[in-house]
């Protein structure tokens, strides 16, 4: 397969997946409204920062080996599943911020914000623990590499896909940080961030519980 027909198979497939919902949408979407925009740029760099790792092992034909070992994918199954049950907790546990007046905002206590090295790690776990990610890459990958197909060109395939993904991403925290947009969930926001808390925690169950064919 030719590099342009390669990056167009893969644009197609993997912006849906990027798009389909799931824990990295829904902690991207959780930590913006909670935390602001950069938090959620941080976020959505973690994600693509993980994102390498599946890349990594699938160039080297790791993804098969990891996709049919039942031992590796439970491994990686329960803590995933752990860390997005954890995710989910966190989320449960906001509370509504107390609304100040002018008079009193300068002797109010500031928000505490995730810091930046921490904001990274969180959107690198949550996509480098996904179990479903090596079924996926071995069968995406499968479609587009060869053994003949040079290095160059997986290197292309591989960073494009990180592009898309933070593209994505970036594209969502952009969205959720405009000003009318994000006034509107903010009068609510604890309320909303227990909302996804709470999808958090059911996806967390249904990795655990599920099987992965």
């Amino acid at each position: 397969m030719d590099l342009f027909t390669g990056l167009l198979l893969i644009t197609s497939i993997h912006l849906l997946a990027a798009a389909s919902p799931g824990p990295d949408f829904v902690l991207v979407s959780q930590q913006t409204l909670r935390n602001g925009k950069k938090t959620g740029l941080l976020i959505s760099l973690g994600i693509t920062l993980g994102l390498s790792i599946h890349i990594l092992y699938s160039a080297f034909g790791l993804a098969a080996v990891i996709a049919n070992s039942s031992m590796a994918l439970w491994a990686i199954k329960l803590f995933g599943g752990g860390y997005l049950l954890y995710l989910g907790y966190q989320g449960l546990r906001s509370k509504a911020q107390v609304q100040t007046t002018l008079d009193t905002q300068a002797d109010a206590a500031p928000i505490t914000r995730p810091g930046s090295a921490k904001s990274i790690g969180l959107g690198f776990l949550c996509n480098a623990l996904n179990p479903k990610a090596p079924v996926y890459f071995v069968s995406l990958f499968t479609l587009v590499l060869s053994p003949d197909m040079p290095l160059y060109q997986i290197a292309v395939y591989g960073v494009w896909m990180m592009v898309i993904q933070l593209a994505w991403f970036s594209s969502v925290v952009m969205l959720l940080s405009r000003p009318k947009v994000n006034a509107g969930f903010q009068r609510f926001g604890h309320w909303i961030d227990r909302i996804l808390g709470g999808a958090m925690i059911v996806l967390g169950v249904k990795l655990l519980t599920s099987k992965i064919n």
